[in-house]
């Protein structure tokens, strides 16, 4: 087993080590009295087939159904029983498991959850058992029209994409499904090359990573793998496309305006399309929210966001507001988009809005979840923590034209997609 130790620059604290398989861990002492150990895979419902569309979420919950060492319901019993806490979720791109433990704890449980991830048994009574209950949570998300509106949404914007498809699957794809599919689809996923291990907490970092080292150290997969699917960006929207639908469930109406937008890979311009977001929709002070429901009184709620996926992004602006309103309220958002266009934004606002987000940025950081969950995030999609390290800087070195600049390029008045759900 050899070990390579990276001490990264930019004013870091953890220690990046990878090991001679291909795991990545990063690990840093925190003066509080708990460890989070992250346990990251690159793989989401952006590498599945449309034939398993919804298998890594599936598999995520199967993974806590036991292992060649630990029997089904077993590790949670454990974790509960130490005070400790786990959970785990599934993304586009990343699916992550997560134990928070007091650090007397961490040599104990840091090596269960790797056993359990790495080494599922998948028994097919749970596996049937599991597949009922995943099936229900796709009905009860069909359920939701707010979530329906996303997804048509989506569906518009990546229509080439599988950013696209429902990280839950359908219950037409999920129903078929058989046992050794899944253990295909985690034989080919779950291996060191395609794993991010954190751990973050009140332990030596030599501790922290020598845990995880003498567990990892020497496992290899027969035909360890890490191809990803190559993604090309679709094109940006050369016209308005829309699409209108009844929802009865609806007590209001809906609607979300969207662009195609660079993904992380162009992070400068992520950054800049991330300031505009809240410029435009974060907060009783954005531009949307003051005129739109203060002033003119014509929507319930107003948001804007910038959804980061690895290649491309979306810019969209939501809305709840009545029937009635859907074309002056989407007249009026195009309109101070022009705005910014024309005119650009003040220095002010600026300041403002970058100040608040790097406030927030260093406030969601001071946990070890926190710090765990931002390393697992940054190395899994990356490769680097680098721009976590200097996220406030870059972000406080935009500039008003960069904002004006991101607008015009990306946000086009003529071209867009529109998804309106009306009430009854």
């Amino acid at each position: 087993m050899s070990l390579t130790a990276v001490k990264p620059t930019l004013n870091s604290l953890p220690t990046i080590t990878t090991l001679s398989n291909g795991l990545t861990i990063i690990a840093e002492q925190m003066p509080v009295d708990a460890v989070n150990f992250n346990v990251w895979f690159n793989v989401g419902s952006a590498v599945e087939s449309n034939q398993i569309n919804g298998m890594a979420h599936f598999l995520e919950h199967m993974i806590f159904k036991g292992s060649q060492k630990l029997v089904c319901g077993e590790f949670e019993q454990i974790v509960e029983a130490r005070g400790a806490v786990t959970n785990a979720a599934t993304s586009q791109e990343y699916t992550h498991f997560y134990v928070t433990s007091s650090p007397q704890d961490f040599a104990h449980l840091a090596p269960l959850q790797l056993d359990l991830v790495l080494n599922s048994s998948l028994p097919e009574s749970e596996f049937i058992r599991e597949k009922l209950v995943v099936l229900e949570e796709i009905r009860r998300a069909k359920d939701n029209p707010r979530r329906l509106a996303f997804e048509k949404a989506m569906k518009i914007c990546f229509p080439s994409l599988p950013y696209s498809r429902p990280i839950l699957g359908t219950e037409e794809i999920i129903e078929p499904l058989t046992r050794q599919q899944m253990y295909d689809f985690h034989r080919y996923w779950y291996q060191p090359p395609s794993m991010t291990v954190n751990a973050v907490g009140n332990l030596p970092v030599e501790d922290l990573t020598a845990i995880v080292a003498d567990v990892m150290g020497d496992l290899r997969r027969e035909g360890q793998q890490t191809f990803k699917p190559q993604i090309m960006a679709e094109l940006p929207f050369n016209v308005i496309v829309r699409e209108d639908y009844t929802d009865s469930a609806l007590q209001q109406s809906r609607m979300i305006m969207m662009w195609r937008v660079p993904g992380l890979i162009s992070f400068h311009d992520t950054l800049a399309l991330d300031v505009l977001a809240m410029i435009l929709g974060q907060g009783k002070l954005s531009r949307l929210f003051r005129s739109l429901r203060e002033e003119q009184r014509l929507v319930k709620g107003i948001g804007a966001s910038n959804m980061n996926h690895q290649v491309q992004g979306v810019f969209y602006i939501a809305s709840q507001l009545d029937k009635g309103n859907l074309g002056k309220v989407e007249q009026e958002v195009i309109n101070h988009i022009k705005d910014i266009q024309d005119n650009g934004v003040s220095e002010a606002e600026l300041n403002r809005v970058c100040n608040l987000v790097a406030n927030q940025f260093i406030f969601h950081s001071e946990k070890p979840s926190d710090r765990a969950n931002l390393y697992g995030y940054y190395y899994s999609q990356l490769g680097s923590l680098d721009l976590a390290f200097s996220y406030t800087d870059n972000l406080r070195s935009l500039t008003v034209d960069d904002i004006q600049q991101a607008a015009r390029k990306y946000l086009h008045v003529d071209a867009y997609g529109v998804v309106r759900a009306m009430n009854d």
